[in-house]
C-alpha cells in the first residue's frame, strides 16, 4: 500500500526513507512548508531572547521546527546557556534554564542542536501521547509563581500559530510566560504533478499520514472540490483524527506517533 507522508519536506523525507525501510511504499507530499522569519519585529524579539535566555526558568519548543530556526536565530554575540552545554560535565537536574519538548522529535533536534541530555524535559518514551498535556504533567511539579517560561513557537501568516493550553496553565500556575515566533508555517503551492497525485491518492487506497490539523487544513484549500469520501488516514493524536473527519475522510485511524504504532497503525488500516 502507498502512504502519503504529509510532513515539511525535511521531515517527510525522513519518515518517508523510515517507512520504506519497514516496506512501506511511502512518498512525501509536504502540506506544510516551513520558511524563516523575515520581519523586523520578529527578528528583534528573537534576538532579545536569546540575550535574555538566562533569566529564564525554562524554554518549551513546540516542534523540531521550532528549535532548528531558534539556534539557527542565535546572534554571533549571544552565549549559549552552560545548562545546555552537551560538553558540560557540570549539567545537573536543576540547572536553569530548562529545556522543555513535548516529545521525542523536539527532544531528538535539542540534542542535535547541543543541548546537554539533562538539561532536557519531556513526556515519558511511553506516554500515550506526546503534546503540551502531556508534557505540563511531566513539569508542573517544578513551576513557581513567578517562574519565567519562553515558549518558541511558529506563525501562520502573522498570527502565532498553535494551541494556547500549555500558556494558559503557565498561566494559572503563577508563571511569566513570554512567547517568541522562530518560523513561518505557510501552505504549500502544488505543481500539476503534486495536484494529479494528491487527486489520485483521495480514491486509489493510499493512506494519508497526518501529524498535523494545519496540514489538513491545507489539503482542502488546495483541493476545495475533492470528495474525500474514500480516502483513508492515519492521525497521530486524536485532535488531528477529529479534522480529518470533518474534512470527509472515509476511514480515519488513530496511532500514537512513535514510529513503530505509526507502522502498525498503518498496516491495520481497513
Amino acid at each position: 500500500m502507498r502512504v502519503i507522508v504529509t510532513r515539511p519536506e525535511r521531515e517527510a523525507r525522513d519518515w518517508s526513507q523510515q517507512l520504506a525501510a519497514h516496506g512501506l511504499d511511502a512518498l512525501a507530499l509536504p502540506l506544510i512548508t516551513i520558511g524563516t522569519v523575515t520581519g523586523r519585529s520578529a527578528l528583534r524579539a528573537l534576538e532579545s531572547a536569546w540575550q535574555r535566555l538566562p533569566e529564564y526558568f525554562a524554554v518549551m519548543f513546540v516542534s523540531g521546527n521550532a528549535v532548528v530556526h531558534f539556534f539557527a536565530s542565535k546572534p554571533p554575540i549571544a552565549i549559549t546557556p552552560s545548562a545546555w552545554s552537551a560538553i558540560d560535565l557540570g549539567v545537573t537536574r536543576g540547572s536553569l534554564p530548562r529545556c522543555w519538548a513535548p516529545g521525542p522529535g523536539t527532544a531528538a533536534a535539542l540534542r542535535r542542536a547541543g543541548v546537554a541530555a539533562g538539561a532536557i524535559e519531556a513526556p515519558d518514551a511511553q506516554a500515550g501521547q506526546f503534546d503540551s498535556e502531556a508534557l505540563w504533567r511531566r513539569v508542573q511539579s517544578g513551576v513557581r509563581a513567578g517562574a519565567r517560561v519562553l515558549i518558541v513557537r511558529g506563525s501562520d501568516g502573522g498570527a502565532s500559530a498553535g494551541r494556547d493550553w500549555l500558556a494558559r496553565q503557565l498561566a494559572g500556575a503563577g508563571a511569566q510566560v513570554q512567547v517568541v515566533v522562530a518560523y513561518e508555517r505557510r501552505a504549500p503551492v502544488f505543481n500539476l504533478q503534486q495536484t494529479a497525485l494528491a487527486q489520485q491518492a483521495a480514491q486509489d487506497g493510499s493512506i494519508w499520514l497526518f501529524s498535523s490539523s494545519q496540514a489538513i487544513h491545507n489539503l482542502a484549500k488546495l483541493l476545495p472540490a475533492q470528495n474525500w469520501r474514500l480516502a483513508r488516514a492515519v492521525a497521530t493524536h486524536p485532535r488531528i483524527a477529529q479534522t480529518a473527519r470533518d474534512a470527509g475522510f472515509g476511514v480515519v485511524c488513530e496511532s500514537r506517533p512513535s514510529l513503530d504504532d505509526v507502522v502498525a497503525s498503518i498496516e491495520s488500516v481497513p
